[in-house]
């Protein structure tokens, strides 16, 4: 692994508490298209950053459309101010920073060991011995391993760590004050004036100055993570003990209608109102039904045909009725820029995808039904040796 992409994930993990409800997309894509491209040149960080804002974009727009606050009153300036005050208290400049710090101590420097080269997995990675035998060694055998692969180890860790904090902190200072600020209208709003004032003056005194500068840096206390961490086993067991329950009730669920489903008066209801020509939604109806009719009946042929003595035969016009169906398709495609799935609605997308899916599965019942009516010849020829 690259010394850019180990200082990036570093990076990551560390700010990933503040993060947590941001899509993983943007530092994701940039760490991994390490291997597509030279991230010393230009036109790579130019590419990387145009990819991480527009991925940057759409999350904002999705989080200002989930809590769209043009409709709230306007806050009284008094109220505002005394919660400005309170935010003041409440994250001073740097109490970020000390957020962090308590991840640094061991989680930041336990990612780093993992990918370093002296963790079991790495190790097992570089030698190709199983991670199982590496686990058996003492951890100063796995430091002379470890030393042997890369003997600056130990100075490469303390340089990503000088490199990557600095950068944490200038970060951490710039989101403090948009934090301060979107914080101040919440509590101006959540607690009246006289709530306020009794919030701040119990923040003046020694024990509300202490909380102060200790309650955001408690959220990462090693105790707090460990405690966190430890409950989300049986939390994960419950869904996992519901899983069917909740399987059932998802599928008793009517399900959605596609364009197929369509009379020709509801699609002439429908082209009205996307003021559309109702030959351009017939064609599509028309053409997803004929190739999910090709695909059902490829399907259908091939489960016919576990049962009777054409099995072979059978499963061949299956197969051959689905290369037809999917030939169809591609046909269709060309060098049309329309067939690029990206530019396609997410409805558009999902029929295209259960048709795809049905063809897939018209193909398994194909191999299935062959290997069944194999089989079945087999017992009759091993029985009947002289037919």
């Amino acid at each position: 692994m690259s010394k850019f992409k180990t200082m990036l994930l570093a990076g990551t993990f560390a700010l990933a508490p503040l993060l947590a409800t941001a899509q993983e997309a943007p530092f994701a894509e940039v760490v991994a298209d390490d291997a597509q491209g030279d991230v010393s040149s230009e036109a790579y960080a130019a590419d990387a950053k145009a990819k991480m804002q527009k991925e940057m974009d759409a999350a904002i727009a999705l989080v200002e459309k989930m809590f769209d606050t043009s409709s709230l009153p306007p806050i009284e300036p008094a109220r505002l101010t005394l919660a400005q005050q309170s935010m003041g208290a409440l994250i001073p400049t740097g109490s970020l920073e000390k957020m962090i710090d308590n991840l640094y101590g061991k989680m930041f420097k336990t990612i780093l060991g993992e990918f370093s080269g002296q963790s079991d997995l790495m190790l097992s990675i570089k030698t190709g011995v199983e991670s199982d035998k590496i686990g058996a060694l003492d951890e100063a055998a796995k430091t002379k391993i470890a030393d042997m692969f890369d003997p600056h180890r130990q100075e490469r860790e303390d340089q990503i760590t000088r490199v990557i904090k600095p950068l944490i902190s200038e970060a951490l200072t710039d989101l403090e004050r948009p934090m301060r600020d979107g914080m101040a209208k919440a509590y101006a709003r959540k607690f009246s004036a006289a709530q306020l004032s009794d919030l701040n003056a119990f923040l003046a005194t020694p024990t509300g100055s202490l909380y102060a500068s200790e309650w955001m840096a408690l959220q990462a206390d090693p105790e707090v993570m460990v405690a966190v961490m430890k409950a989300l086993p049986p939390m994960v067991t419950k869904f996992m003990d519901r899983g069917p329950q909740i399987e059932k009730d998802m599928k008793e669920l009517p399900k959605e209608k596609q364009l197929s489903d369509f009379s020709d008066k509801e699609l002439a209801s429908l082209a009205k109102l996307m003021k559309v020509d109702v030959k351009v939604l017939t064609d599509q109806r028309d053409m997803w039904n004929t190739d999910t009719m090709e695909a059902t009946e490829a399907a259908d042929a091939a489960a016919d045909a576990a049962y009777d003595g054409s099995a072979a035969d059978a499963a061949a016009d299956a197969a051959e009725a689905a290369a037809d169906a999917a030939a169809a398709a591609t046909d269709y495609a060309s060098d049309d820029p329309a067939y690029d799935r990206s530019n396609w609605s997410a409805a558009d997308l999902k029929r295209v995808e259960d048709l795809e899916a049905a063809s897939a599965a018209a193909a398994t019942a194909y191999l299935e039904a062959e290997a069944d009516a194999a089989n079945k010849a087999r017992e009759r020829l091993d029985k009947n040796p002289s037919e």
